[in-house]
């Protein structure tokens, strides 16, 4: 039997970077979801909620695919942290972080549209921010310009000079998708890794 498709359901660079580790050959494509928050929802629930979303919205154009979705709730003291988007909320936010803990929530659904199986894992990691100086901010924003992550950080680049430690079973669901547990996902319908 051939192998199916693989299709990310995402634009993201980040996420696509990552899952270039274990695949050579993969589809990217735009999930257009409505990624905005439900009442009384939990991080954890709000990253599995939109990864199941994300994948299914890219299925439905992908018949005879393994298509993945993702996502990352950042969440500081019970409040989710989204992507800042700007410079000066990008501040606020690590001086929020700032000497506290931030725990991220990413969650990876792999749908096979061929078998309308599924299969979803969310990764739990707590980043304890060092105590940042206002300076130490500005000039890490101003160098890595993190507008686009949740959190305002790149732990894959020189945002890991902010913080203390990182607890985590994988350390690529920091950036954005958790590799270990796809890579299982991936083994579980028939596709060879390594």
């Amino acid at each position: 039997m051939p192998l199916p498709r693989i299709v990310l359901g995402s634009t993201s660079r980040y996420r696509a970077e990552l899952l270039r580790r274990l695949l050579a050959g993969f589809e990217q494509s735009a999930p257009g979801t409505d990624e905005a928050p439900l009442p009384h929802e939990s991080p954890a629930d709000r990253a599995l909620r939109l990864a199941i979303a994300k994948a299914a919205a890219v299925a439905r154009d992908w018949p005879d695919a393994l298509v993945i979705g993702s996502d990352q709730v950042a969440e500081l003291a019970g409040r989710m942290l989204d992507k800042p988007g700007s410079a000066a909320r990008a501040r606020a936010q690590l001086a929020a972080c700032s000497g506290r803990e931030v725990h991220f929530h990413t969650a990876v659904c792999l749908l096979d549209t061929r078998q309308h199986r599924q299969w979803t894992h969310v990764d739990h990691t707590c980043v304890r921010f060092r105590s940042l100086a206002a300076g130490e901010i500005e000039r890490y924003v101003e160098r890595e310009q993190p507008l686009d992550c949740a959190g305002s950080f790149k732990c894959e680049g020189l945002g890991i000079s902010l913080f203390e430690s990182i607890d985590s079973h994988d350390p690529t669901a920091l950036i954005g998708l958790p590799l270990i547990a796809l890579a299982r996902l991936l083994r579980e319908t028939g596709i060879e890794l390594p």
